[in-house]
């Protein structure tokens, strides 16, 4: 049994603790990204759900529209070509109704698979309401040591620490104890003996390999952990990084939510005004288009503000 061999069998059995740790951070790191692709299918399935939503109404503005210009045209106070470009507008909503309920398929199909589901019947909830990002927003170096990434780090330095005491530790004198015992009857008679013995080796040989070996370990060593400031650094840039995309993406939510009260505003006097006689269909359907598309980029800007929340969450380590 060996007594003492340099610490190389507590550092051993330390640096296998640290292969576990690091198994578990990487597992973590896993999770994440799995989180992550998750996330961003079901919010890309929320906005195609709200858009199919704005697809619907915009449908039903089109055919009271119809309904009224068709009345007007009946009764000879407007033109044929008012209907017509109704007709066409309301074939461009049938065909975006296609292509949307055929994007939500596949995306549930998408989800349904990646999340492990049985079948694509489920349904999504979430709030639409929005909180300011403030109440959101970590002390980025605080966080940082909580950062899966950031203790990854410390353990390369760890592991690379104890790898430098396991090469010191293969050039130092080891001593190792041992005790036996024997019997055996030859004609008759009983024999017993026991011994214990001890050995001390000295690795003479290798000292002039082991130093250049405990060199190259101890360099290994300070690189890991001017590795891990650097790193440290860039991991902070990443959480300003991510901050940054979540204030920016929650500006342009403002913006856009600004965009639907006004274009609203203008469809509902571009209605007026075409009722009243003073502006023209294609008028009052470009407003009814630009009030769509108001919508649509309010979808989008409010998925992007979620997924830049989860990538803002992970930079931290929540």
């Amino acid at each position: 049994q060996p007594v003492f061999v340099g610490g190389q069998i507590i550092n051993g059995n330390k640096l296998a603790k640290v292969g576990e740790d690091v198994s578990r951070l990487q597992l973590q790191l896993s999770e994440q990204e799995v989180e992550k692709a998750a996330e961003q299918y079901f919010w890309q399935l929320a906005s195609l759900q709200e858009k199919m939503k704005t697809v619907d109404a915009v449908d039903t503005l089109l055919r009271d529209i119809h309904k009224d210009v068709d009345v007007a045209v009946r009764a000879g106070v407007a033109l044929p070509n008012d209907r017509l470009q109704v007709e066409i507008r309301q074939n461009d909503i049938e065909s975006q109704k296609l292509k949307l309920a055929n994007a939500i398929s596949i995306v549930r199909l998408l989800m349904t698979q990646y999340c492990g589901l049985r079948d694509t019947s489920f349904a999504i909830t979430y709030q639409t309401d929005v909180s300011s990002p403030l109440l959101s927003k970590q002390d980025h170096q605080q966080a940082l040591l909580s950062t899966a990434e950031y203790q990854l780090l410390g353990k390369q330095v760890e592991a690379t620490g104890l790898q430098k005491k396991l090469a010191v530790g293969q050039n130092l004198p080891s001593v190792a104890v041992g005790a036996g015992y024997n019997y055996h009857n030859l004609l008759d008679n009983d024999h017993h003996f026991g011994m214990v013995f001890a050995t001390v080796s000295l690795p003479i040989s290798d000292w002039w390999g082991g130093s250049h070996a405990i060199k190259r370990k101890a360099i290994a060593y300070q690189k890991a952990q001017e590795q891990q400031a650097d790193n440290a650094e860039l991991l902070k840039i990443r959480m300003q990084n991510a901050w940054n995309g979540v204030e920016e993406s929650y500006q342009q939510l403002q913006i856009t939510q600004k965009s639907i009260v006004q274009a609203e505003e203008n469809l509902r006097l571009h209605r007026n005004y075409y009722q009243a006689g003073t502006c023209r269909m294609s008028d009052f359907l470009e407003a009814q288009l630009l009030y769509q598309q108001a919508c649509d980029k309010h979808t989008d800007a409010f998925a992007a503000y979620q997924n830049k929340l989860l990538e803002y969450r992970q930079a931290v380590g929540q």
